[in-house]
């Protein structure tokens, strides 16, 4: 072994795992990662990640549209007067007055929808009042003066709001039920689980769990003991034999208490 550097072939064929052994091994792996990825804790966790992606997104998109209307607005509000007057400087304030109050709405919207709480009827028909003013406001001189390329341009940024702003409310209340469906689907583990996760796993805990998993009929080995209770395989045959003697003096005393109760009655 010193001179060749390595074991010899016969030791190595026995040390290494069998195919069988290995594949054991990662579908022990696969399922315990499994079982983490489909925890609800990490499924809540990437589900409020992919929230706040939508979130961020949505909102740079309401407010570049925003944005674009503001010089139309503008320029609807200040039709025939002076530039830098008084009026054509408070014509700024048009839009932005308009769509404060849409984003405030928008913003009460993100945190009901988040717990599934409906609002009333007055919400949604003011949010429709502010999308459609800034609509009519951004689109009037293109309908104005005719030009159907005006038209189209400027319905798009405020359409392109109107839909972010309903459909993003859509999304955080089924993004909400994703993570209910994965408390259900997947419920959390018990408290008796998570104490016992919490510390080793100890001989008595894996006899206390074939015990609970025995029945009369049941053959006691190493194998079954594997399977109700996921001990590992140099363990199983102590504990099935631990087990097994344990089964035959409870059945053995339960025979001798009825000889004894036979006994008295004759």
């Amino acid at each position: 072994m010193a001179a060749c550097g390595r074991l010899p072939g016969p030791l190595t064929r026995w040390l290494r795992p069998s195919r069988v052994e290995q594949l054991a091994e990662d579908a022990a792996e696969a399922a315990k990662r499994r079982a983490y990825q489909t925890h609800p804790d990490v499924v809540a966790l990437r589900i409020e990640q992919v929230r706040t992606q939508v979130d961020r997104l949505c909102w740079a998109g309401i407010t570049l549209g925003l944005g674009f209307t503001m010089t139309n607005v503008q320029a609807f509000a200040a039709a025939g007067t002076t530039v830098w007057s008084l009026p054509w400087l408070a014509a700024w304030l048009l839009d932005p007055t308009v769509s404060l109050v849409l984003l405030a709405i928008l913003r009460a919207e993100q945190i009901t929808s988040r717990y599934q709480v409906r609002t009333g009827p007055w919400v949604r028909w003011a949010k429709w009042l502010t999308l459609g003013a800034t609509y009519v406001m951004n689109t009037w001189a293109a309908y104005a003066a005719g030009s159907l390329s005006g038209v189209v341009l400027h319905s798009v940024p405020p359409l392109v709001v109107f839909v972010a702003a309903e459909a993003v409310t859509d999304l955080r209340d089924k993004l909400t039920e994703a993570v209910t469906t994965a408390s259900v689907v997947n419920p959390p583990p018990s408290v008796h689980q998570v104490r016992t996760k919490g510390r080793r796993k100890l001989f008595g805990d894996y006899l206390a769990e074939a015990r609970a998993a025995w029945s009369p009929d049941t053959k006691v080995t190493p194998a079954w003991v594997r399977s109700v209770t996921d001990c590992a395989r140099g363990l199983s045959p102590r504990l099935a034999a631990t087990f097994r003697s344990e089964v035959e003096r409870t059945a053995a005393s339960v025979a001798n208490d009825a000889t004894r109760e036979s006994e008295v009655r004759q």
